[in-house]
């Protein structure tokens, strides 16, 4: 039997049930770090601090001279490897609540994994471009095959998923130990009170689950992407 794009789309019910679960997984990791994100930034700092206070003082404790600017968006906040910057988004930077402290301790984490040349932060900086290649030229070459119906749409697909569940599976750990980092900093610094810090890991939590969120939703299109190889090469 041959490959269709209707089989691409749609499959079997089995296969549709794994492109469901994995969209829930998705959607409740979303919702999840968004209410405990807007629940946190609502409640302030005892002693006044910021992400920008916070981010100084981890940063100025660990001799790390990194710039950190304000950034657009919200939780666009991250580390640049390569310019040697935090970029924090607009209410994590100049706002003194638990979620700005969290946050902006998170980011220190990865500055902190750089200057340790962590292991798996290297690994995911490398893998950057090697993955938006990938996927730029990967969904490229599968609309090709879907519009020209060639059956290596198929193979093209588990490629691009393949990388992409890679990259999510390196990233894990990068994420986890940045968090970690983080809370060590707050709680070794005096940043956030004991009973601040119940708010700062609950944060933290979220926004890591969706982290795994992304990587058992790559699995599961994966192995989607394999049963329908499988079935209709029978």
């Amino acid at each position: 039997m041959g490959y269709t794009s209707y089989d691409f789309f749609y499959g079997d019910g089995f296969t549709n049930l794994l492109i469901i679960v994995g969209f829930l997984i998705i959607i409740i990791a979303e919702i999840g770090v968004r209410g405990t994100y807007k629940k946190y930034k609502g409640v302030r700092t005892s002693n006044g601090m910021d992400g920008l206070d916070t981010a100084k003082k981890i940063l100025d404790a660990n001799g790390l001279d990194i710039y950190v600017v304000k950034t657009p968006g919200e939780l666009t906040d991250h580390y640049d490897s390569r310019g040697k910057v935090i970029r924090l988004s607009d209410d994590i930077y100049g706002k003194a609540t638990i979620a700005s402290v969290a946050v902006a301790a998170h980011e220190c984490g990865h500055a902190l994994q750089d200057k340790d040349d962590y292991i798996f932060l290297k690994i995911r900086t490398l893998l950057v471009p090697v993955v938006n290649l990938v996927n730029h030229f990967g969904y490229f070459l599968l609309l090709f095959c879907l519009i020209g119906g060639y059956f290596t749409y198929i193979t093209v697909a588990i490629g691009i998923v393949f990388a992409t569940l890679v990259f999510h599976i390196i990233t894990l750990p990068v994420e986890f130990n940045a968090s970690r980092r983080g809370l060590e900093q707050i709680e070794k610094l005096g940043i956030l009170s004991s009973r601040e810090m119940s708010g700062a890991k609950a944060m933290l939590r979220a926004a890591a689950f969706t982290y795994v969120a992304g990587a058992l939703s790559s699995l599961l299109q994966l192995v989607r992407l394999f049963a329908i190889f499988n079935r209709d090469r029978d």
